[in-house]
């Protein structure tokens, strides 16, 4: 029996040391170092269960043949547009999320929507768990092959037997290697599981979907290389109370990370969302002070949306600030212009910033619809019916351009919208609109024109 000593790995960085410390001294993080048992003899023990591939030759890249290698439909649009039209052969994508999220839905729908053969391998469910909830979602596909499996090895007999098109591993916490002695969801052996299906996945080019645990702090449990080294990462994000989930790309090698899918949690799954904006609008109250409506862009996709202020008079020393979906220093920010630029005195207010949906917004586009609310709750004088603002507010006051702003006005085109109020850098940019245009150059003129007197 080998002997085994003890090492500790960091749970970020996934580099190991003989001895605890309070900080890594790789990545320079704080109690991030866990104790397992290592086998010195662990590398040569590994050895005799890879896979013997025939040896690459170096080829020149002008006769790389890639015209085969056609983006893979998943059959669900929301994905096929976070993922950038499809998922590439041979790529590694890993879906995050909380617990319960529905990210074991989000992959049963994509088995069934997928036009082939799809091998899922389940760590945590039996096949008759998975199959209830197939009866439910109604993905009862015959092309679908279920593997309750936990033992990588046996998995990679299985992709060589069943040649799958697609393989789904739920999830990679509860997967191990009978060489590493460590226990299943350890750092070790996520960091050498993760690797070694990356090596299936560009060896047999079988596109491999990995489900991944995240941590209280939001991160995917497990060492940030496990980030690194696929293809994609996609975060499900979205409140357990409540319908609507964003399924999130922050990394991507085959397309753009800034695009964002939308679904509706059903009883029978999760559907689509056609027309976010329309849905995040619905329930917006007419003739309140405190609201205004935002056009922001996630990726190519312009999203209207609700930021709603609310400012009451404190009896703190010091005033409360509570923001959710906007960062809070860019709302510290737009606080401070407000006061000290647009004369409106805030320093002995509550404020509470919201936007309506859930959605988080982390463009500077956001800036005038944020003072606008501010300045209708203070000044109780609705922001005026059916219009638009979008604009990024510098210290000085000035309303400086955004980008894409045909992009935005054509979402608020569609929607009824009227009026549009935007920075006076766009103008230019602006070709045949059907919306009523008002530029403005400075804080002081947009909130003048944007409240009913």
């Amino acid at each position: 029996m080998p002997k085994l000593e003890t090492r500790f790995f960091c749970q970020s960085c996934g580099q190991d040391f003989p001895r605890w410390s309070g900080q890594c001294p790789a990545c320079e993080e704080w109690n991030t170092l866990s104790e397992e048992k290592y086998s010195a003899s662990q590398e040569t023990q590994s050895s005799k269960f890879k896979t013997q591939n025939k040896s690459q030759q170096p080829t020149p890249i002008n006769k790389i043949d890639f015209s085969s290698e056609e983006r893979i439909s998943t059959g669900l649009d929301e994905l096929d547009r976070v993922l950038g039209g499809g998922v590439v052969p041979g790529a590694v994508v890993l879906v995050g999320g909380d617990p319960g999220i529905g990210k074991s839905t989000l992959m049963l729908q994509t088995a069934n929507s997928l036009k082939m053969p799809v091998l899922y391998v389940s760590g945590e469910e039996s096949a008759r768990q998975i199959r209830m909830r197939a009866e439910r979602l109604g993905t009862l596909s015959k092309t679908l092959q279920l593997l309750p499996e936990t033992n990588l090895f046996a998995i990679e007999s299985a992709i060589e037997n069943v040649k799958p098109g697609v393989v789904i591993i739920d999830s990679i916490q509860t997967m191990f290697r009978e060489d590493i002695t460590s226990t299943a969801g350890s750092v070790s052996q996520v960091r050498e599981c993760a690797a070694y299906l990356v090596r299936i996945a560009k060896t047999t080019h079988i596109p491999i979907f990995i489900v991944g645990h995240v941590t209280k702090e939001g991160n995917i449990a497990g060492p940030r290389l496990l980030e690194h080294i696929v293809d994609a990462v996609l975060y499900f994000e979205g409140d357990q109370h409540k319908q609507y989930r964003l399924l999130r790309g922050v990394k991507n090698r085959f397309g753009s990370i800034s695009e964002v899918g939308i679904f509706e949690m059903k009883e029978n799954g999760l559907q689509a969302v056609l027309n976010p904006s329309e849905v995040f609008l619905s329930e917006r109250p007419q003739g309140v002070s405190g609201s205004a409506v935002t056009a922001v862009l996630e990726g190519t996709r312009p999203l209207l949306l609700e930021i709603q202020a609310l400012v009451s008079p404190s009896k703190l020393v010091a005033p409360r600030r509570a923001v959710v979906g906007v960062d809070y220093n860019r709302a510290a920010m737009v606080i401070a212009v407000l006061e000290r630029r647009a004369r409106i005195s805030l320093s002995s207010s509550d404020i509470y910033i919201n936007v309506a949906g859930g959605v988080s917004v982390d463009e500077p586009a956001a800036d005038l619809p944020m003072a606008a609310a501010i300045a209708s709750c203070v000044k109780n004088q609705p922001v005026k019916e059916k219009t638009l603002l979008v604009g990024e507010i510098g210290l000085a006051g000035e309303i400086r351009a955004v980008n894409q702003i045909e992009l935005r006005m054509a979402e608020a085109e569609k929607l009824g919208f009227e009026v549009a109020m935007i920075p006076v850098g766009n103008l230019k940019q602006i070709k045949g609109s059907k919306l009523k245009i008002a530029a403005v150059s400075n804080i002081s003129e947009a909130l003048k024109h944007s409240l009913d007197s």
